[in-house]
């Protein structure tokens, strides 16, 4: 990843609006090859908090911003991502740039690139025309690449960052522009830890999937029938049962080791669900565990009645990392009959 300086150019039409002007503005511009990553760049902007617009044309920027700043609540990150598939992108950055940062918007451009070489293996596995192939002398992706780099020569020089992916896997490229426009936040990542009922299916997004079934069911007990995994009698005689708590504390182990791993490969969120037959009694009981378990702190979240009692957050700083994880416990199955 390499900085260089800003260089001037022709005139651009983007004014600076006057709501902007003052205000906490922030303004990312993608730009770049075709095949080197603007589409990931674009994805890892958005989990990390920026709006992001795709394809924009300079003459839109203006509006774009003054948008921003007066939505409620307010957009102050801006990402816009900008190509040669628009008519209307020259390649040019340099008084589009000047002219938002003498009106007080922070602005940044970042240029992503890759060989030839990778670039033409990429687009051949994506199987995917170049934009510029057909405009070509001989209509060869390797003509296409050529005249890109040669029209978007110049924002790469404006460019305050560039950074190459000839040799980095997505993972890493996301790993560089968190460390570029993450501002500083924690990597915090959010985990949701969900019961169910395996008799109305498994939750289509989980990540990892616990079985509860191998304790004795609450149901067959019939002082506990009519109570649930929340209330304190229930969740007592679940918890006691022989092998429930080595099997909790195997399933916060679990989880910590991958939740490390979510963190090193750039995953931003985790779900976990815990099942027993009717996800009423065990399963609830143990994800109000294993919530705690990993939050080591609760907070109810600001509803009430029935979906107070299916949903709450939990967020604390974990003291073996300086990050903070978010965890919140959903009970999907709570209430049905």
């Amino acid at each position: 990843m390499e900085s260089n300086g800003s260089a001037a150019g022709p005139s651009a039409s983007a004014a600076v609006p006057e709501a902007a002007v003052g205000r906490a503005v922030e303004v990312v511009i993608v730009t770049g090859l075709s095949g080197a990553g603007r589409g990931t760049a674009a994805r890892v902007l958005e989990d990390l908090g920026w709006y992001v617009a795709d394809n924009l044309p300079p003459e839109l920027i203006e509006r774009m911003i003054e948008l921003g700043v007066s939505a409620d609540p307010p957009i102050r990150r801006l990402a816009l991502v900008m190509d040669v598939r628009s008519r209307f992108f020259t390649g040019n950055l340099s008084a589009v740039t000047e002219q938002l940062r003498s009106g007080g918007v922070r602005t940044r451009v970042l240029f992503l690139e890759a060989s030839d070489d990778v670039l033409i293996r990429r687009f051949g596995f994506a199987r995917r025309r170049h934009p510029l192939q057909s405009e070509s002398a001989d209509g060869t992706l390797s003509e296409g690449i050529a005249a890109e780099r040669a029209r978007l020569a110049s924002a790469k020089t404006a460019a305050d960052v560039v950074i190459d992916t000839t040799a980095l896997s997505v993972h890493q490229l996301h790993r560089k522009l968190e460390e570029a426009y993450g501002g500083g936040a924690p990597k915090a990542l959010q985990v949701t830890v969900q019961s169910f009922g395996f008799k109305y299916g498994v939750p289509l997004d989980a990540d990892m999937v616990f079985d509860l079934r191998f304790l004795p069911n609450p149901h067959w007990v019939p002082e506990l029938r009519e109570h649930t995994g929340q209330d304190a009698v229930v969740s007592e005689y679940v918890l006691s049962r022989p092998g429930a708590q080595d099997y909790l504390n195997t399933c916060r182990h679990l989880i910590d080791l991958t939740t490390d791993g979510y963190r090193q490969e750039g995953k931003r969120y985790m779900t976990v669900a815990v099942g027993c037959t009717g996800g009423k009694h065990r399963s609830v009981a143990v994800a109000e565990a294993l919530g705690e378990a990993l939050g080591e702190a609760s907070a109810d979240i600001g509803t009430s009645g029935q979906a107070r009692r299916r949903q709450r957050s939990v967020t604390t700083q974990r003291p073996d990392r300086a990050d903070m994880d978010i965890v919140r416990v959903v009970h999907r199955d709570l209430g049905r009959e």
